[in-house]
């Protein structure tokens, strides 16, 4: 990651980042800039020079605007003025990302940052300057990002040292879970996952960690995970993470479907279809990053992770369309799809944390339907829950995050089609709208907790097509944010 340091004087300025807002108007006025106050004063000049060039540049001022101005044989060399928009913690984030890409070929940069520059603002453009700048290569060949560090000037560095920090670690938590899901699937399998798990848990103190095979799982009945699993040379694995901190009044439990590939099975996916299937684990890469986020916070909420993890494949052990899956817990369901089949895996993981960890809230993060896209487009995960203060609560932690979702209903009468001749549940339904019935069927494997429960088809939001600000192409790591913030803030 870049190096982001907090300076009063700047040792190094071969290029300076001055920031801009839009500019008081008139109604029906042309949009214009000026510079904001920075805390401390700018060399040779450049103040005044930003002033001057702002009107000519036609700058607007909006977030993530940039315009460069060469200085030969001056320093700064170079001067960016950077727009900032409202100057909010979200408009800060699109700055910093904006300025990571556009500043890629520079080896460092100093930003001066406002007089009366406030922790949001702080942290947006840190995170921004994180996330921005991921990238995700298995290969030596072509020319990696000069930028390598990054001097935010300020007037008071130590009273920001703590938001930064927790910038950093939600920015490498989420690059984490990006690495995790853009891993094609020729690397990564149930167990190579598991170890990655291994690794970055021996990093962080007081974490406990267990690992389930193919033997525990059939010793304690986790049938749904057996049988999605079973059509691989993989084996599946059960990962349960833990972090229990002493001061800790609240028990949250996080579940992640963790499908290292999906080709559908035996409803076997079409080849557009199949080939980003590696991403199929993208839930269960958020929550062991947030739950490893946790532990490097030292928030004060104990977090458990489960995280049911197999590869969905075709052979003569593969599970079939109309066979019966016995769950954790003795609930059968009538598995008529087998590309369905992260759902069966999450309601072992689920009817598990209601039997046997007892948590006081319990959520759970998929790529489980390609309906979520359908209703929603792809940058926006949908959330379900019967209770509305928790949904309140994650809904807000999402948007001050920077992350997006929208809550979808539980419509009652879809219920109906959960209705099997032969077992208890009929596991995929093609009556009704697919995500929501999706979430219906999770919601039988609840229990008491069912009041308690919010579930998020984050199948959309997992992967982006292009840049768009702190997003980067590929995995986006969605999630880990979100879940970060609203776990700082449960009581």
């Amino acid at each position: 990651m870049l190096d982001i340091r907090l300076v009063a004087e700047s040792d190094r300025l071969d290029v300076l980042v001055l920031p801009v807002r839009p500019a008081d108007q008139a109604p029906g006025g042309e949009a214009s800039a000026v510079p904001v106050p920075t805390a401390v004063a700018t060399p040779d000049g450049t103040a005044d020079e930003a002033a001057a060039l702002t009107p000519v540049a036609r700058l607007t001022g909006r977030a993530g605007e940039i315009r460069t101005q060469l200085r030969p044989g001056r320093t700064p060399g170079r001067l960016l003025l950077l727009g900032i928009g409202d100057g909010d913690e979200a408009a800060w984030r699109t700055a910093g990302a904006a300025l990571a890409r556009s500043a890629v070929d520079e080896t460092h940069i100093t930003v001066a940052l406002p007089a009366q520059v406030t922790p949001a603002a702080v942290r947006g453009l840190t995170e921004g300057l994180l996330l921005a700048s991921y990238r995700f290569r298995l290969t030596e060949a072509g020319d990696a990002p000069a930028l390598g560090g990054v001097d935010l000037l300020l007037t008071d560095p130590t009273a920001h040292e703590a938001t930064v920090a927790t910038a950093r670690t939600t920015a490498a938590m989420t690059r984490l879970a990006r690495d995790l899901t853009n891993m094609p699937s020729s690397e990564k399998n149930p167990q190579w996952f598991a170890e990655q798990v291994t690794t970055a848990a021996a990093d962080l103190p007081d974490l406990r960690l267990r690992v389930r095979g193919p033997a525990e799982l059939a010793a304690e009945g986790f049938g749904g995970i057996l049988a999605v699993g079973g059509g691989s040379a993989s084996s599946p694995r059960l990962v349960e993470l833990d972090w229990h901190p002493a001061d800790a009044r609240t028990h949250v439990v996080l579940v992640g479907k963790g499908i290292t590939f999906d080709t559908g099975g035996i409803s076997i996916k079409p080849v557009p279809a199949m080939k980003l299937m590696r991403k199929d684990m993208a839930g269960a890469a958020a929550v062991v990053a947030a739950t490893l986020g946790a532990a490097a916070l030292r928030l004060p909420v104990r977090v458990t992770t489960l995280t049911p993890l197999a590869e969905n494949m075709v052979s003569g052990s593969a599970f079939r369309p109309g066979d019966i899956v016995r769950h954790y817990g003795g609930t059968t369901s009538e598995t008529t799809n087998s590309d369905a089949e992260g759902r069966l895996v999450l309601a072992d993981a689920l009817a598990y944390a209601v039997r046997q960890l007892k948590p006081d809230l319990l959520l759970d993060l998929a790529t489980l339907t390609g309906a979520n896209a359908v209703a929603l487009g792809k940058r926006t995960a949908a959330l379900y829950s019967e209770n509305d203060e928790l949904a309140a609560d994650v809904l807000a932690a999402a948007e001050a995050a920077g992350e997006s979702a929208w809550r979808m209903p539980l419509h009652t009468d879809y219920v109906e089609y959960l209705g099997s001749e032969i077992a208890d549940l009929y596991s995929a339904p093609t009556q009704g709208a697919g995500s929501v019935l999706a979430a219906l069927y999770l919601r039988e494997f609840t229990g008491d907790l069912r009041d308690r429960w919010l579930h998020l088809d984050m199948s959309a939001p997992s992967w982006a097509d292009g840049d768009q600000a702190e997003v980067s192409r590929g995995a986006t790591g969605w999630g880990v944010r979100s879940l970060l913030r609203w776990l700082a803030s449960v009581d």
